[in-house]
């Protein structure tokens, strides 16, 4: 690529000057919507209804842990009453501190307008400074209704951390590879916690069937799990129903039991609510014994970042008088119970849960207490669904099939390729180590770590998003990791007794993810720095220096702004272009969902007898490419609808852009274009640069007897222009997409090699086309092909 000279750009009627007015970055109308997304207002029997409804979809995991707590804090057994008095202490305090303050009344608030999870909190620092490392963001995206974004003061602290936030690439790499790791942890989630649920669960036969073996409960799990995982193309909307009336059962059942084994056995287990007793429970085991325990009573709080993660329909408030008026109260009763009844008996501890429960009613409540694991398994994968789509749209993850499986909730979404790699190391998992103690170990691992991420990624949301005073950041900061350090600490001691499964699956993801997204960035760097100038296509003339033949031909790229370097390529190596030119960017934001009124920008390129358009397609990281979506139609309909308004915008330039709705709405709107536009005067910040050999000479375009050509000229009238579009789709529609392939250069290291020849090009192989996404007839398909190396 050469460069145009300093002398040529300063010069009078510079083609920078000229790219500044033709390509301007794309402006939207401001403040239609701002209403539509402010807070929702419930009454109080709503809200008892969304309370009683989250029981099913965010309480299942962390309540199914009292099936193996115990057991998991003295895998040798017991040997003296004060010993699970400490345990019980400890559990007590753990879950009124991490589940109780930190998560439901502290890191909840910090949900993405209802999403949780670790994405979300990194959306939501992604809107407040300039930290995506994809810097496909432009101010316009920042008046969309649900991009909701703090002000700061010049001097403020907020304003102070921003800017060393955004001073350097290290720090956002840095950002970016702690919410990898947690990400990649939660994912190694929805692999242990079905393994551990079911097989806990499962486990209850043995108390009634003394002649079968461990292998048959194995073998029993194994056979619930393919079930489970057979049944998530269905989607739980299908059997959502059922969820909420089951873990309320559940809550109900271990609340009582528990109630009536302090009465029953040792109601001298309450002292336990003294935390004196957690520091006896230190002194008395030792440092050793007492430290390995903790990773066991971690077990009580596993589900909690899952509590986060699954935060989707249901408001912050409904989940709190859930958690502390049914959830919280149910779990205090069910550990205190089980203590009470291990005091008594000792040797029971691997199984108290179930030798705990009356023999009236031990079948039904191995029933329901199968029924809870697999629901808090469902909860889990459900979110585990929901990390991968997030990281998918953010450039995370290799692009995968993802289904939409609810019709009436947009979270509800079934991925085909990861649901198998899920049974399978839930399967190898279960099998490979047989034992609830090993997977507990593992499991325990894998919570402390995602607990670990949220806590470092809730200091700059407090300080950015929240604005709140440093040493209320402190507190938390300082309360969190008193904590959860020990717990973190216990666990890696752990790593040889299974503890080091979720490293090994956070590894494996972590790769996978780091190197897409390291790739995905090189091949965004190269669209930018060699898009072509906006002047010298215009210096071609109106026929581009080819033979503009019938048709459409729709270019997609990832730049917002500029002519991708594939065009000047196309047509370089081709004689004709189409009649119509649309530039394509389909970009995602970090907001977890664009309205569809707003999720289309269409603009002008050049002068009309050009016929040559832009058009960015704006996502969310939950918004999903629908099958039943024509996504041509709305394209060409959004355009169609452009040139209509503009047609009415008398006194504008010819270059400003419109925010387009889509189809159904252009169907109600035909006759009333209610609407705000909006001129841009922000120049492009593009590399103003062309290849010599690029340049063709313009020719005249000869004239064929189609009668579309007659139009190639001008539209005279709007209508002319309309007629000339539709006559062009009829003659036919082409999709040309860019297919840059990245190579290392042959200078590079082994591991830049191998990451970027061998597992990317592999990753890309495998994974699904931008023309399948789009669902792209294949007979219109055209591919443009350029090597990059990086």
């Amino acid at each position: 690529m050469a460069s145009l000279s300093e002398s040529e750009v300063t010069k009078g009627g510079s083609m920078w000057e000229l790219d500044q007015n033709l390509d301007q970055p794309m402006d939207e109308e401001a403040g239609r919507l701002r209403n539509m997304y402010r807070e929702k207002k419930f009454s109080s029997v709503l809200l008892l209804r969304l309370a009683f409804q989250s029981l099913g979809v965010v309480f299942g995991d962390l309540g199914t842990s009292p099936l193996y707590v115990f057991y998991n804090v003295f895998p040798r057994g017991v040997d003296e009453d004060e010993d699970v008095i400490g345990a019980l202490s400890l559990i007590i305090y753990t879950l009124t501190l991490i589940p109780l303050l930190k998560y439901v009344f502290v890191v909840l608030r910090a949900n993405d307008n209802g999403q949780g999870g670790t994405f979300a909190l990194y959306s939501l620092l992604c809107r407040h400074a300039k930290i995506n490392t994809i810097p496909n963001q432009h101010r316009t995206d920042e008046e969309l209704t649900t991009y909701s974004r703090q002000t700061y003061e010049e001097n403020s602290l907020a304003e102070k951390i921003k800017r060393w936030i955004e001073a350097h690439a290290y720090k956002r790499n840095i950002l970016l590879i702690i919410v990898l790791i947690g990400t990649c942890t939660a994912i190694g989630d929805g692999i242990l916690t079905p393994a551990i649920s079911v097989l806990s669960a499962s486990g209850g036969i043995k108390i009634q069937k003394k002649n079968m073996s461990t292998d048959d409960v194995v073998l029993v799990a194994v056979v619930i799990l393919i079930g489970l995982f057979s049944m998530q193309h269905y989607g739980t909307d299908k059997v959502g129903w059922l969820f909420a009336p089951i873990v309320l059962l559940w809550f109900i059942l271990i609340g009582s039991v528990g109630a009536v084994n302090i009465h029953k056995y040792d109601s001298s287990v309450l002292k336990a609510y003294n935390p004196v007793y957690i520091y006896r429970f230190f002194r008395r085991r030792g440092n050793s014994d007492s430290w390995t325990s903790l990773g066991g009573i971690m077990l009580s709080i596993t589900g909690t970042e899952a509590l986060f993660a699954d935060l989707c329909h249901f408001p912050v408030l409904a989940i709190q008088i859930a958690f502390t008026l049914i959830v919280f109260p149910c779990l205090l009763l069910a550990y205190t119970g089980q203590a009470a009844y291990i005091i008594v008996h000792k040797n029971h501890v691997a199984d108290a849960f179930y030798r705990s429960i009356p023999d009236a009613i031990y079948w039904p409540a191995f029933v329901i207490a199968t029924a809870a694991a697999i629901v808090a398994s469902q909860a889990t994968i459900s979110a585990t669904y929901s990390i991968i789509k997030q990281a998918l749209a953010l450039g995370c993850f290799p692009r995968v099939k993802v289904v939409h499986t609810s019709k009436k909730f947009l979270g509800q979404i079934y991925i085909p390729d990861i649901n198998w790699v899920l049974l399978i190391l839930c399967i190898a998992v279960t099998a490979g180590f047989k034992n609830q103690s090993q997977i507990g170990n593992a499991y325990g691992t894998a919570v402390v770590i995602v607990m670990l991420v949220t806590t470092f990624l809730m200091v700059p949301i407090m300080l950015l998003v929240w604005k709140s005073h440093w040493i209320l950041v402190v507190t938390f900061t300082v309360l969190s990791l008193m904590v959860e350090v020990p717990y973190f600490s216990a666990c890696i001691l752990k790593i040889d007794q299974g503890g080091w499964v979720p490293l090994v699956i956070a590894t494996v993801f972590f790769i996978i993810m780091y190197v897409w997204h390291f790739c995905t960035v090189k091949r965004y760097e190269f669209e930018m720095h060699s898009k072509v100038s906006m002047a010298w296509i215009l210096g071609l003339g109106p026929s581009l220096g080819l033979v503009r033949v019938p048709g459409i031909g729709f270019v997609y790229t990832e730049l917002a702004s500029g002519v991708p370097h594939i065009f000047s390529h196309f047509i370089t190596n081709l004689p004709a272009i189409h009649s119509v030119v649309v530039f394509v960017c389909v970009k995602y934001l970090p907001v977890y969902t664009v309205p569809t009124d707003e999720r289309f920008l269409v603009r002008r390129i050049g002068p009309k007898n050009f016929h040559m358009f832009r058009c960015v397609a704006r996502y969310g990281y939950k918004d999903l490419h629908k099958r039943d979506e024509d996504f041509e139609k709305m394209l060409f309909d959004c355009i169609l609808f452009f040139v209509r308004l503009e047609s009415m915008m008398d006194g504008y330039s010819d270059y400003d852009e419109f925010s387009v709705p889509e189809q159904r709405t252009i169907e109600s709107m035909n006759n009333a274009f209610l609407t705000e536009k909006t001129c841009n005067t922000m120049c492009s910040n593009g590399d103003l640069s062309y290849s010599s050999q690029d340049s063709i000479v313009p020719a005249q375009s000869p004239l064929r007897g189609s009668s579309l050509l007659r139009y190639s000229g001008q539209a005279s009238t709007v209508g002319d222009e309309l007629e000339f579009l539709n006559r062009c789709k009829d003659a036919g529609v082409v999709h040309i997409l860019g297919n840059t392939i990245v190579r290392a250069r042959r200078d590079s290291g082994i591991v830049k090699r191998l990451a970027v020849d061998y597992m990317y090009a592999f990753m890309r192989r495998i994974c699904r086309e931008n023309s399948v996404i789009f669902n792209v007839p294949h007979e219109s398909l055209l591919n443009v092909g350029q090597i990059y190396y990086i």
